[in-house]
């Protein structure tokens, strides 16, 4: 049975993700489990009561009288994350903030926007932000046999090496503005386990009716194309760009826009195979 304390909190939990020291808690203990669940991938559960960011969650429950509702809130330490009636949203915000906070501060890591595959012992990087099409185009690459990686982060080592990030896909449905979530495996799809050197990044963004000719980018300019979607870019911009040096100088990055992820798809598992075949 889950002790509660005298403010009225659940017992919490404080969790290690990539260096980062978070603790969450809330006032119910079933929502506890939910919290869990959207943990990013690679968490450990920890000892240390000190924790970098405490996430508290504030179930609001029923109608207090007519036309009255309490709301659900969120907080990180003392700001107010998100408020509504309706929890899914307010857990939406939980699992978005969380990952944001790790992407900024993460020790000896590098987040990038991005989705990923592997392919042949090499990583293809699509970077991008939400409505690029990265998810779509990452779908398709593990239709046709690349490893899925991660379809919102491209997390770089010093090295820059990309490792795994695989939460679920979030895929729209076309005119849809909200997601819904897709396991890899239930796409049929492996799950990536290793880091691997980086073969191709490929900036591109759909548009109707647009065809891939791609340009190779010189490397000041794929570093930049990179750094536009590098979250700890303004947190720690000299790693940032050391790692993204790291990427750009080992790696082909072609830049184009795109039409359909199909025939994209094919295109760019193609080029990795060249260019693989011309070292």
């Amino acid at each position: 049975m889950a002790k509660i304390d005298r403010l009225g909190w659940v017992d919490g939990r404080s969790i290690v993700a990539y260096g980062l020291r978070v603790g969450i808690r809330a006032n119910r203990p079933e929502v506890l489990d939910s919290l869990v669940r959207l943990l990013p991938p690679g968490w450990k559960p920890s000892r240390s009561p000190d924790v970098q960011q405490l996430y508290s969650l504030i179930v609001g429950g029923d109608t207090v009288r007519p036309g009255v509702r309490r709301f659900n809130l969120l907080y990180a330490n003392a700001i107010r994350v998100a408020r509504s009636s309706t929890l899914d949203e307010v857990l939406s915000h939980f699992e978005s903030d969380l990952r944001l906070f790790v992407g900024e501060r993460a020790h000896r890591r590098v987040f990038v926007h991005a989705g990923v595959v592997g392919w042949r012992g090499r990583a293809i990087v699509i970077p991008g932000r939400s409505f690029s099409g990265k998810t779509t185009l990452v779908r398709a690459l593990c239709e046709r046999g690349a490893t899925y990686y991660s379809d919102e982060f491209a997390v770089f080592d010093a090295r820059g090496r990309v490792h795994p990030f695989p939460t679920p896909l979030g895929i729209r449905d076309e005119g849809e503005t909200q997601s819904s979530k897709w396991l890899p495996e239930a796409l049929g799809a492996r799950v990536g386990v290793r880091p691997l050197p980086v073969g191709l990044v490929a900036v591109t963004r759909f548009k109707h009716g647009a065809r891939w000719r791609p340009r190779r980018l010189p490397a000041g300019q794929a570093a930049l194309a990179l750094l536009a979607n590098t979250v700890p870019a303004r947190w720690r911009p000299r790693a940032a760009m050391a790692t993204l040096g790291q990427v750009v100088t080992s790696a082909l990055v072609l830049k184009s826009g795109r039409g359909e992820a199909a025939e994209m798809a094919g295109a760019l598992l193609r080029r990795v195979d060249a260019a693989a075949g011309g070292r």
